[in-house]
């Protein structure tokens, strides 16, 4: 009778562990992870353009002195943020990290904008690649960010479901934060990029 018991307890243990969803944390935290990896690749990428737009514009538009410091600056804080795996459970670092990406896609908004008021700026062969790949990049970031926003929805849904919740508070898997609606619609607006073709 005691080896049944035993026996008994021994595949509840098994039972127990198997549907503590450990290892699906493992798996959804490293999904959600390399989706943010794609979204901060996009953001790099984005940043990476930004100087030689912005000198193409001054070589047409030296006199849009703020607009093109704006740029610079807001470029210079994106950059300037440290990407860590942390800001992936820190809500406050995440929300700082889409109020920079923000700020930037605003003043490249307010830039494309002084561009249309420089025709031979709009004929320019490096400005419309730039403008180019500028667009192709604003598309990626979108999709980057839907892939991770959906990653950090299946990952939330294991941590706030139960039983994988009670295993979700005894091994630190805190619900994760995504992009919120507010902050969205404000970044989610690729600059104007329509130079009148």
């Amino acid at each position: 009778m005691k080896k049944w018991f035993a026996w008994l307890a021994i595949a509840a243990s098994v039972l127990t562990l198997s549907s503590c969803g450990y290892n699906d944390f493992q798996a959804k935290d490293e999904a959600t992870k390399a989706a943010w990896g794609e979204v901060v690749n996009q953001y790099q990428r984005r940043a990476d353009l930004i100087p030689n737009l912005v000198n193409t514009v001054k070589g047409y538009a030296a006199h849009e002195k703020d607009t093109l410091e704006a740029v610079t600056k807001a470029r210079a804080a994106a950059t300037s943020f440290q990407i860590t795996p942390e800001v992936l459970n820190n809500p406050e670092a995440f929300n700082k990290f889409q109020q920079v990406q923000g700020e930037l896609s605003s003043a490249l908004s307010r830039l494309m904008a002084v561009s249309e008021n420089y025709p031979q700026l709009k004929a320019d062969t490096s400005f419309r690649d730039l403008q180019s790949q500028l667009e192709g990049t604003e598309n990626r970031i979108t999709v980057a960010r839907q892939r991770y926003i959906a990653s950090v929805q299946e990952y939330n849904v294991l941590a706030r479901s139960f039983p994988t919740n009670i295993t979700a508070k005894i091994f630190s898997y805190p619900v994760k934060p995504s992009f919120t609606v507010e902050n969205e619609k404000a970044i989610s607006t690729a600059p104007a990029v329509n130079f009148g073709k």
